[in-house]
């Protein structure tokens, strides 16, 4: 089994990039958005421990985060692999899914990263914003303190990865399958 970690800041196409990649590689996508929100709706132990936190505004604990995505690998070895998408964000994140991977007997391959101009990824997200009623896709200055965000504590991961020979990066300007050209082509020199 294998695992790859999609890479980018919010709007450069990591989800949309992700629903091609899983069925063409026979992957599990784990959206780390998606594990908190199943957990948080169905109420589950993990999930009420999250919602303590975000309650209080506060982020929750990487041990839960990962606790989520360890069941997710668990329950999803079936698979030929995952594709990971808003997971790792901080290099104590990334040591925390490469020690899973390690126990599970999985192999991580490498992180992907899409690359993208800022100012085209907020015209994505504000066009997303007509229709995803997400009220931080629909306000400019909310998605640029997002970017700001991504840069202090997300962006450091290119470095670690880099250092490990473990990341490459994509352009993520284009059509939708220009770009899962060129992110299939990444993918078939790292399985």
């Amino acid at each position: 089994m294998i695992a790859i970690v999609l890479f980018g800041k919010p709007g450069a196409g990591k989800g949309t990039q992700a629903e091609f990649l899983k069925e063409k590689y026979n992957l599990t996508h784990i959206s780390t958005g998606d594990v908190f929100r199943f957990n948080l709706k169905n109420g589950t132990e993990l999930g009420n421990q999250a919602k303590v936190f975000i309650d209080k505004g506060e982020l929750v604990p990487d041990e839960i985060t990962i606790n989520m995505l360890a069941n997710e690998v668990a329950n999803n070895m079936d698979k030929s692999g995952f594709l990971f998408d808003g997971f790792p964000r901080t290099i104590q994140q990334a040591e925390a899914l490469e020690a899973l991977l390690k126990e599970k007997n999985i192999d991580f391959v490498g992180t992907i990263g899409i690359d993208a101009n800022d100012d085209i990824l907020v015209a994505r997200i504000l066009e997303r914003g007509k229709t995803s009623g997400r009220s931080d896709d629909q306000d400019e200055q909310k998605i640029r303190n997002r970017y700001t965000e991504y840069n202090e504590k997300t962006a450091p991961l290119i470095n670690y990865y880099t250092e490990k020979n473990k990341y490459t990066a994509v352009d993520g300007i284009g059509s939708i399958a220009e770009v899962t050209e060129r992110l299939a082509k990444v993918i078939d020199t790292l399985i």
